[in-house]
């Protein structure tokens, strides 16, 4: 099987935490863009980066570039893609897009002209055309096209990899999984001292901090793929690779996560998603406010997600909860080290501590900082720095 370029998608702050996954995977990582990590492989390798990644969002394996200046050029050059290949002539495809060239005004036009494109060779070739459509749950083709140059990919994901398929109950502005998994990655935490994670939520950065730690591919629980509706997909191989990657991981965590919130409600839920995920019995959850989170002896990562205040009306609530966190990390978590994921740098001022790293990071389109604070209470020798947008 040959070899092509491969580009891994991810959010904006992510790429140096998926770069290193990738490189980590045996990779090569080719560039690095703010959109995402090229790499090269086979199409079946995209199967693996789908299944181990935590922090891509899409795996697009490239099946052409060449220059066009308009929709009709465009038409021309997809009809010389091979997509028999890969498309069932009685399977389904979508097509989805990032265009910025003059005289395109709508992306849709652009993905009609791909969609055609593809169904006519299809239909010349076997005398059956595909069905086509928005849905993003079977053959996903992606289409970038940039003032004359055109990339055309399949799609081996097909839904964004953040959906891992655990979260049933999200809550409101839950993190995005990958966001979650980035965010610990920046703290560089791997299972081996206590995760403490006050104000959890619907419990996505417990519940991503477990699989980290047992080292279980997050892509297990996804039950439909973009790469499983296209030619040559071998159900058999499939299974296999994830039946190696559940008896590789870790069957035991050697310390501590905690996780509560001070709404029932919300610990209901993350219990729930955790349970989905097959590590509810790796999470002691709790209800409890966050100064009273239960903090054991050993050492090891505190991390807490309040409300940035987009709304009117909470800011001055919102500080004295700020400063409470600060009060929480002197008084209550010596030993560990403190992390405040937040997007209100006015409001990260009132925790009253001097954050050793700001870790630049986006959530949605909100430009957030991970604040490290130093909370040992003796000397400690400094560890390697995660990877990370890091502003001393």
């Amino acid at each position: 099987m040959s070899e092509n370029k491969i580009f891994i998608t991810c959010s904006r702050g992510i790429v140096p935490f998926l770069a290193e996954e990738v490189r980590l995977s045996g990779f090569p990582v080719i560039c690095e863009t703010a959109a995402g990590v090229e790499t090269e492989g086979t199409l079946e390798d995209t199967i693996t980066l789908n299944l181990f990644l935590r922090t891509g969002n899409r795996v697009l394996y490239l099946l052409s570039e060449f220059t066009a200046e308009n929709p009709d050029e465009l038409y021309r050059s997809l009809l010389n893609v091979e997509w028999e290949k890969y498309i069932h002539e009685n399977g389904y495809i979508s097509v989805n897009s990032s265009v910025d060239t003059p005289g395109i005004k709508d992306s849709r036009y652009a993905n009609l002209k791909c969609k055609d494109a593809v169904v006519d060779r299809i239909k010349n070739k076997s005398g059956r055309r595909p069905d086509s459509g928005t849905e993003k749950d079977r053959a996903v083709i992606y289409l970038y096209w940039k003032g004359s140059r055109c990339s055309v990919y399949i799609d081996t994901s097909g839904e964004n990899l953040s959906k891992r398929g655990y979260r049933k109950i999200p809550l409101g502005a839950p993190l995005q999984e990958t966001l979650a998994s980035a965010i610990i990655m920046a703290t560089g935490w791997d299972g081996n001292s206590n995760f403490i994670n006050p104000m959890c939520g619907s419990g996505t950065l417990a519940i991503e901090a477990a699989l980290i730690a047992l080292d279980r591919a997050p892509g297990l629980l996804r039950n439909n793929y973009g790469f499983m509706h296209l030619k040559g997909f071998n159900q058999s191989s499939w299974q296999k690779l994830r039946t190696d990657a559940k008896a590789s991981s870790n069957k035991s965590l050697k310390n501590r996560i905690i996780a509560t919130d001070i709404s029932p409600f919300a610990i209901d839920a993350a219990k729930k998603n955790a349970l989905t995920a097959g590590v509810e019995h790796l999470i002691e959850f709790g209800i409890y406010n966050y100064p009273d989170t239960p903090v054991p002896e050993g050492g090891g990562v505190v991390i807490l997600n309040p409300e940035y205040g987009e709304r009117m009306g909470k800011i001055e609530e919102l500080e004295k909860t700020y400063k409470g966190i600060g009060d929480f990390f002197k008084q209550r978590c010596k030993g560990y080290t403190g992390y405040i994921f937040t997007g209100n740098p006015d409001l990260a001022k009132k925790v009253g501590l001097r954050p050793k790293r700001r870790i630049q990071l986006f959530n949605s389109n909100i430009e957030c900082r991970l604040l490290e604070y130093e909370l040992y209470e003796g000397s400690r020798k400094a560890a390697k720095k995660p990877p990370g947008n890091t502003e001393e």
